[in-house]
């Protein structure tokens, strides 16, 4: 990765085969030492999950290694505005959406203010940094008659596979989970007698959700198939593949547009539009704001009223094409 006159200057050291080891390990170690509690800090204090501590770990190490290659300087801490604004400028030129590069850079600044916090630096080299502009393109949830036309389809097997399916889509929309928690769910966070499941969310954040009739029959004929399997490696794990493995990200999204292509003419077609269309149906129905803020596990109102501008755009589109005094 480090071109040898670059090693040498940095190191200190002869750059010769049997030096090569030695290297490694100290470029390693310096980089270890730089961010170890900062990321004990994201997984102890702000409990985030090991996939969102990957990727700032991941963001952290793209700058590091820019900043190692550019200006042959060990470390981040010490940097300035110019050297970030040199990294962005290398991201924009290899082509990477300008949200990628906001949530790099809010990976970066969540780290800087982290060494605000210890005392370890004194500016934080972002303080006037302001985030490139993106492209607000609003996601429309599905219709109650797509969702119904794809529950009721008769594209859903009579086998594993096909009752695996079944759930997985009846679930994300009547319960308006996210795709992880969906992932890990356990078999035991299903209380039959209260009629809801047990959820862990972000930062580990148990909250429980009501399950309706035709959810709970969906478990109990998926759980037949799901106890035949042979091999099975994950026991406690809800939702399995075929060999018996926990299900993955890319499996549920398959599965979701899969099942909607033939039954829904928007572009994207994820688990993510089924959440949007729980919370969407859900107010658009009457539900309470806090209610609906509670059953997604939002923090705070604002995040919930996103699926309100959502639904408001929405109306105004039918407004547009439905409306008599619109029509030319």
């Amino acid at each position: 990765m480090y071109k040898d006159l670059e090693t040498k200057k940095i190191f200190n050291i002869s750059p010769n085969p049997q030096t090569y080891w030695l290297i490694i390990y100290k470029f390693i170690f310096i980089w270890g030492m730089e961010f170890n509690s900062f990321l004990d800090y994201l997984l102890l204090e702000k409990k985030y999950s090991n996939k969102t501590i990957v990727a700032y770990k991941n963001d952290l190490k793209t700058f590091y290694d820019f900043n190692f290659d550019k200006f042959e300087q060990k470390g981040i801490k010490k940097v300035n505005y110019s050297q970030i604004r040199s990294w962005i400028v290398s991201l924009v030129a290899d082509k990477i959406s300008n949200s990628s590069i906001n949530r790099k850079i809010s990976s970066l600044n969540s780290y800087y203010k982290f060494l605000l916090k210890t005392g370890d630096i004194k500016i934080n080299p972002l303080n006037e940094h302001k985030a490139l502009k993106t492209k607000s393109t609003i996601q429309l949830p599905f219709s109650e008659n797509e969702i119904l036309n794809t529950l009721n389809s008769k594209n859903f097997k009579n086998s594993f596979e096909g009752f695996r399916d079944y759930l997985v889509l009846e679930l994300l929309y009547t319960t308006g989970i996210r795709r992880q928690e969906l992932i890990d769910l356990k078999i035991q966070n299903i209380d039959y007698s209260n009629r809801r499941i047990k959820v862990l969310g972000k930062r580990n954040k148990e909250r429980y959700i009501p399950l309706i009739d035709s959810s709970l029959s969906s478990i109990k004929k998926y759980l037949e198939y799901r106890n035949k399997l042979k091999n099975i490696k994950s026991n406690d794990t809800l939702f399995l593949t075929s060999k018996g493995k926990k299900i993955y990200d890319n499996l549920v999204y398959r599965i979701t547009k899969k099942y909607f292509s033939g039954f829904s003419t928007k572009l994207k077609k994820s688990p993510h539009i089924l959440r949007h269309s729980f919370a969407t149906h859900l107010l658009n129905n009457g539900a309470d704001l806090n209610s609906v803020k509670d059953l997604l596990g939002h923090t705070s109102l604002a995040a919930t009223q996103v699926y309100t501008n959502r639904s408001i755009e929405e109306i105004k589109k039918v407004f547009k094409k439905s409306h008599p005094r619109n029509k030319g």
